[in-house]
């Protein structure tokens, strides 16, 4: 594997692109120093200009380098929970280039927890901008394999780390307008979260702070995370006729259940289950979705899940994988 990095970093250099496993998802990386490189990014993935991209850093000892008027709740959050899925998002350096915030005044800064991205890291000697390597709105890719096939040649090189160990993206706090705002919930527990800062915290969509509302980070549109195959969420009584309905129209359709058969449906219907506890879930959901996606189904039909906190990130990709097709 050292090899294998090396090469990394002399593409990572000549500004190409290189996609790396982190704990969450797989990312699509590029000096975060290189606007040109960067704007590699957009076009590969066909991602919208304003939309920011994360930056990846070895430690918290790089904040200062990428960001500026750093709270102490920063240096707190960094110290419990880097490496790992959180995501900061903090006043950025002048010098951080507008590619990489969508020409906002914030940066978002994390320390993956894998292996192999820190390994990257350290030889690469500084920060690495990597939305996750898929297209745009599509389906995140936890595997070398799904890189593969979603992105193909465009990649420079990409370094396979096996299965990423959480499989949904990172939780992204703001910290950039004074009290911590949960602007995406993630790998990271908001109640693990609010216990390192003893305090309750807020959702982004409740405040009236207009400098919160307008801030604009990943995975934040209506419409994300979705397969090419219509998705659609429902009830498990509703799924049951939902699915007689679909059938009489001639549409092949897969069911995913949480944990076991929804009574009611033919024998004929496949139904997928899916854990029926949340972080296991969270770890399949994408892989699940690869591989339906490539079944030759009309539509993907799931089984809503339980709306408690343990089920926030599972809940808020689900909806975003569905919006397009909601009724």
């Amino acid at each position: 594997m050292q090899a294998k990095i090396e090469a990394a970093v002399t593409v990572l250099q000549s500004g190409g692109t290189v996609a790396f496993p982190t704990e969450t998802v797989y990312g699509l990386g590029v000096d975060a120093s290189n606007p040109l490189a960067v704007r590699q990014i957009f076009k590969i993935k066909g991602r919208p200009a304003d939309h920011p991209l994360i930056v990846h850093i070895e430690n918290a000892g790089q904040l200062d380098k990428w960001a500026r008027d750093i709270p102490d709740q920063a240096y707190l959050l960094a110290e419990t929970f880097w490496p790992g899925a959180l995501t900061l998002i903090l006043q950025r350096q002048p010098h951080v280039p507008n590619e990489i915030t969508g020409g906002q005044d914030t940066v978002g800064l994390r320390s993956p927890d894998h292996p192999v991205a820190a390994a990257l890291l350290h030889a690469f000697g500084s920060g690495i901008a990597a939305p996750s390597a898929n297209r745009f709105g599509r389906i995140s890719p936890t595997t070398a394999h799904h890189v593969r096939d979603e992105l193909g040649q465009q990649v420079g090189l990409i370094l396979d780390g096996g299965a990423c160990r959480i499989g949904l993206e990172s939780t992204i706090l703001s910290l950039a307008y004074g009290e911590p705002v949960l602007l995406r919930p993630g790998g990271i527990a908001v109640e693990a979260l609010e216990a390192t800062l003893k305090i309750k915290l807020s959702f982004a969509q409740n405040k009236n702070s207009a400098a919160q509302q307008k801030i604009r980070t990943s995975g934040m549109m209506a419409t994300h995370y979705a397969p090419v195959t219509p998705m659609e969420l429902h009830s498990a009584e509703h799924i049951v006729q939902r699915v007689q309905h679909l059938t009489a129209l001639k549409y092949k359709v897969v069911v995913l259940t949480l944990g076991r058969k929804i009574s009611g449906i033919e024998q004929s219907i496949r139904q997928h289950a899916m854990p029926a506890q949340a972080e296991q879930f969270g770890h399949d959901l994408y892989a699940a979705l690869h591989s339906l996606d490539q079944e030759g189904y009309d539509y993907l039909l799931l089984e809503s899940p339980p709306t408690t906190r343990v089920w926030l990130a599972v809940n808020d990709r689900l909806q975003r994988a569905a919006h397009s097709v909601q009724k």
